[in-house]
Order: structure tokens, then sequence, then C-alpha cells
């Protein structure tokens, strides 16, 4: 937490902006106009909008408001605003790449597990980025050696923290921090702060003792627990759906085409008679929480948001699609795809028995209405997508949103950042069958 955030971006921030200690870029150009450092500094604060909660707390604006700059938000900045909103912006391609060096190291760190192997990339990775980092802002001239804080070195050191004491998650001072803020407001006494400080903490691990040993965490909780309200509906284990949920005809729904098609699809049939089996009512859910503890989701179609609501309503979702479809004459080879983009409908049809249809019991069926945003390009180290315009309506099943993804705007276009990770991304595993025809 403090190594990078609070030390070693800021001092990259303060290379980029001419302010650290008194010193110029020397022979190097890496220097930031102070206009386009207002630029990325005003657009950082824009992007709160389009990036949601999830993500973290709103970013402040770093040209203006440092002061509000703390180590969440560096976070946030560098790992995912800033790769977009600093291409080319540097006067060469080779600042902007040391930069991105560095998030792809903090990537690899910041994973749930690591193996002998990534170590060893982190080692090797931070020993080439110190060199670079050498000569680009320390330049070997002894007049500038105040470039090369202890932080620097202790970059060289972190594969061996890692080794030590495992994944970075598992030692970092962020929940320490937390621990703290909470008990900052507990401090009665100024002359006695320490024992009032122990004293607090002795009655909270008492009371926690006492809930534990009678079950009584309900009766005795001090702040009212929030309820989550959300809805399970058969055979979607994944999501929760939240209300509200508004009713409505079946052919009132917008996109109603789409839904025909998908199901089509879906139960191999012809629209006809896909038509004829509709229900004649729905339902549009507002809201969908990812589960465990996952994202919550808004349909932008349904959901009516605040003005200060911070947009949640894009998403990546995994479908299986065909590698030859542009040819027809070879065999079909099944492969799992990622897409991005906006969820409009979160629409659920509840189907009786059904001959036609092939159901032998009632069955609900929900489905995604996304308007997809058909990527243009991607970044080569990061997990960042381009797009420009929007594309056509996707229809399909639920269960294949996997996350709520954040956008940051770039020029004419739109950056898509993802935090998942790998931990989200889904398997697909062919069947025997599959495999033995392609």
């Amino acid at each position: 937490m403090h190594l990078i955030w609070e030390n070693t971006i800021k001092n990259l921030v303060l290379h980029w902006t001419g302010d650290f200690k008194g010193l110029s870029d020397g022979r190097e150009e890496y220097e930031l106009g102070s206009e386009v450092w207002k630029a990325v500094g005003q657009a950082t604060a824009a992007a709160g909008r389009t990036i949601p909660a999830a993500f973290g707390g709103s970013p402040p604006n770093p040209e203006k408001d440092k002061s509000a700059c703390t180590a969440d938000s560096w976070s946030l900045w560098t790992l995912y605003i800033g790769p977009v909103l600093l291409a080319r912006r540097f006067k060469k391609r080779k600042y902007y790449d040391h930069f991105v060096a560095l998030v792809k190291l903090l990537n690899l760190c910041l994973q749930f597990e690591m193996s002998d192997d990534d170590i060893e990339e982190v080692r090797v990775g931070f020993i080439d980025w110190v060199q670079a980092y050498e000569k680009i802002y320390y330049q070997h001239d002894p007049a500038r050696v105040s470039t090369c804080p202890v932080t620097i070195h202790a970059l060289l050191h972190i594969s061996d923290y890692i080794k030590a004491a495992g994944p970075v998650w598992a030692s970092w001072a962020f929940p320490m921090e937390r621990f703290c803020g909470y008990l900052q407001p507990t401090i009665r006494s100024r002359r006695f702060p320490y024992a009032n400080i122990d004293r607090h903490i002795l009655a909270v691990a008492r009371l926690d003792h006492i809930k534990k040993v009678y079950s009584a965490e309900e009766s005795l909780a001090l702040t009212r627990r929030r309820v989550d309200q959300g809805t399970e509906i058969s055979g979607y284990t994944t999501c929760k759906f939240l209300r509200p949920c508004t009713p409505t005809r079946t052919r009132d729904i917008a996109v109603l085409e789409s839904v025909i098609g998908a199901l089509a699809t879906r139960f191999n049939r012809s629209a006809a008679v896909i038509r004829s089996a509709l229900p004649t009512h729905a339902e549009l859910w507002h809201r969908i929480k990812i589960l465990p503890d996952g994202d919550v989701i808004h349909a932008d179609g349904s959901y009516k948001a605040r003005r200060d609501t911070r947009d949640a309503t894009f998403v990546r979702y995994d479908t299986i699609v065909d590698k030859n479809a542009r040819f027809p004459r070879r065999p079909v080879v099944n492969e799992l795809r990622s897409f991005f983009g906006q969820l409009r409908y979160i629409i659920v049809l509840h189907f009786p028995i059904c001959q036609s249809l092939g159901l032998q019991e009632p069955t609900p069926i929900a489905l995604a209405a996304i308007r997809s945003c058909p990527i243009i390009k991607s970044h080569k180290d990061l997990d960042i997508h381009y797009y420009g315009k929007e594309g056509a309506i996707d229809v399909l099943d639920l269960m294949c949103v996997q996350c709520v993804v954040g956008r940051v705007k770039d020029g004419h276009g739109w950056a898509i950042i993802d935090r998942s990770g790998s931990l989200s991304r889904a398997i697909y595993a062919p069947r025997e069958e599959e495999g033995g025809n392609s």
C-alpha cells in the first residue's frame, strides 16, 4: 500500500509534472505539459460517472484535488484509468511503455494465487523496471541521485516478500488502515488515549464473544443489518433478482423479435412455434446481483437512476460461438468468447408445461437483452478494450452475464476496463462428441 500507491506512483506523477524535488527531465522528455496533466485530471474525475462503485470510490481530480487522492484512489487510477488517459500523451512512447510495465507487474502481484513462475516473473520484471527507471529518471547523474529513494530499491524485494508472506493481499496495510479508521472516532480521552482504545477493543471483543456463544448476533447488533430482499429464480444459481420488478405484457417488450429469435435458437424451433408458445405476461427486473458477493448490475432500459448514480449497466458476457461460422463447409468448432455491452433489459418468462417446446414442467427463463459494444482493438498488455459505436442487441440467457465493467472516455470512443480477473472467467469444456466432430 505505502510502497506503491503512496510513494512510487506519487513520485512518478511528480516526475511527469515537473514537481519532483526541483529537478527537470534532464536529457529525457518525460514531462507532461501543464495543460496535458490538467486534461488528464479532468478526465479522471469525469470517469467516476462511468466506473461502477464496485471498482471503488469515485476518483478525484489528481491535478486539482491532490489532498483527496488516497492510496485507494491511486490504485484505481494506476490499474485502470491511467493506462487509458496517458496513452499518446508523452512525447516518446517509451515513457508510457515503462508505466504500463509497472501496471503489468502490479496486476501480477495482486493475483489471488501465485505460482513459483509468477514470483520469478515478478522478480525479473522489477529488476528490468528499476534499471529502466534509473536510465530514464536518474540518468546515471550523481546530481540526480534524489530520484532514487529507498522505495525504488524496495521494489527489488517484492518477490522476496511474496515468497515469505504470500500474495500481497495477505499482508498489505489496507485492513489495518481501515481498522485504525474505525478506532479513531472511539477515542474520548485526550489524556489517556491508549487506555481508551484498549478498553474499547476489549469491550467489542467481549460483545462478539457473547454473540457467538449465545447465537445472539441479531439481538445484540448495534446497527441494523441491511436485509437482502433479492429473489431467487429456479435454475439461475449465479444471481439474485433485485426489485423493483415491472410486470408487462409479453407483446409490449421492446426487443420482442430478438427474444423470439433467441428462444428459437435455444429450443431449435421455428419463430412461429415460439411466438405461439410465449406466455402472455413477462417480468422486467431492474437489477441483479451476481452471487455470492459479486456485482450489482442495473438494466438501463428499466432502472431509473438518480443524477449522481454511477453507471453500472455495462457488462462482460461470455457465450459459445462457432470459430468456423464464416465457413459453412467447415465443421463446427465451438469456443467460449467474451463480449461487452450495455444491459438493456432483464426479462423473465414463466413457461407452463409446453409440449411444442419439450417442456415437461413449468420452467422460468431469464434473458438478458444487451446492446453490444463491438471491440475495435485491445491493449496488448492489459485487460483494456476499446470500442467506438454500439452494435446490435444480443438476447441471451442471463447466466451468460459475468460481471459489471467500467468505461473511460478515450477521444471519440470508449475504453472498457474489467477488474474481474481470471477468477471470474468461465471455462468451456467441449463435450466428447463435439471434440470428435472437430
